[in-house]
């Protein structure tokens, strides 16, 4: 049957086995220079002009087949269709002259990892591998996007405002997290509204407003709250969880609570304003302690389970801590116990329909 479970993950696999033999079919004729002989100036815009496609898309399959001649393992598990473009892509982007050594002896456990791992997962690993073969480039980066943080606010001819901008991973996370809060806070007040306009449980369209239409509002509402702050009043400062012991048993760990790798340099200027709490691991699923930072911190059962998941228990699922509930393994009303071993974290979805059955 064409749509079951099974066809479709093989289907996927010839894709990326095509893909593979694509892009070293091409990256064979651009070294064959046979393009120049109809007056193109490159080989990819030949290709996009024979196979009708982007030029942009052509020139990424040219630039990933002429990266598989210093990724021989990987060349062979994207022939094999046991990883995909978008692994290669992340590999070739990971191999700089400065760590193409150290890439060299790891590029064998680094394809079995992304063969192992969901994407965002291997993304990560990549990420601290990056961290530890190229410290130096990595926190160059972190400094480059940094110093490259900009935001421009226009007025237009009709007097509308136009906003754009670059953030860097910290700074975006940071307004990230509010703005979501207030959208949030703002999507229940118009749910409540539109449950008493129209007396039953309304649907998303039937919403006062659109999505875009929340964000646009919960971003003016931060700068009415920012204005509404009184002189001196105490800002929110942003949390470092410094886990002790985790490292000797899952590797080392410095990322967003969105699961965003940084590079320690890019926190260092923000260590005289943050709080720093401490989690002492005793294992890969045991938190034993959970320190105070200097704020009054409650709840450290609750804690404990956010640090040592990080994200939704459910496999087919990414939401991180932000988005999730701390639910019982073993139901409180079946006399579960509210304790780190009988905690894990639920997005919301899950949480409700954790006891519905499969059909």
């Amino acid at each position: 049957m064409l749509g079951d479970a099974e066809t479709v993950v093989e289907l996927h696999r010839l894709r990326d086995r095509i893909e593979a033999i694509t892009a070293r079919a091409a990256a064979a004729f651009d070294r064959a220079g046979a393009w120049a002989d109809d007056g193109a100036l490159t080989a990819s815009a030949w290709l996009a002009t024979l196979t009708r496609q982007p030029r942009s898309q052509c020139r990424r399959r040219l630039r990933l087949g002429r990266e598989l001649a210093t990724m021989p393992v990987v060349e062979r598990a994207w022939l094999a269709g046991a990883i995909s473009e978008a692994h290669v892509g992340a590999l070739a982007r990971a191999r700089t002259p400065a760590s193409a050594e150290a890439f060299a002896a790891d590029e064998a456990e680094l394809v079995a990892e992304a063969q192992r791992l969901r994407f965002s997962a291997f993304g990560r690993r990549l990420a601290y591998w990056r961290h530890r073969a190229d410290a130096e480039g990595v926190n160059d980066e972190a400094e480059r996007q940094h110093q490259g943080r900009r935001l421009h606010l226009s007025r237009s001819f009709e007097d509308t405002w136009f906003l754009d901008g670059v953030l860097d991973p910290v700074s975006g996370a940071i307004v990230e997290a509010e703005l979501q809060r207030l959208d949030q806070e703002l999507f229940q007040a118009d749910w409540a509204e539109a449950r008493q306009r129209l007396g039953r449980e309304p649907k998303a369209a039937e919403l006062a407003r659109t999505p875009a239409q929340r964000r646009a509002d919960a971003m003016v509402e931060m700068a009415r709250r920012s204005a509404a702050m009184p002189p001196g009043g105490r800002r929110p400062r942003p949390l470092f969880s410094v886990l002790v012991g985790y490292e000797s048993f899952a590797g080392p760990l410095c990322e967003l609570a969105d699961g965003t790798v940084v590079s320690p340099a890019s926190l260092l200027r923000w260590l005289s304003e943050a709080e720093v709490e401490r989690v002492v691991f005793a294992g890969p699923s045991r938190v034993i302690d959970v320190g105070v930072h200097q704020r009054l911190f409650t709840g450290a059962t609750r804690r404990a389970v956010e640090v040592r998941d990080r994200q939704c228990f459910h496999p087919f699922c990414e939401t991180t801590v932000e988005g999730c509930q701390v639910d019982h393994v073993i139901p409180h009303a079946a006399g579960g116990p509210t304790t780190q071993d009988n905690g894990r974290l639920a997005c919301p979805a899950h949480n409700r329909n954790r006891h519905r059955r499969r059909r």
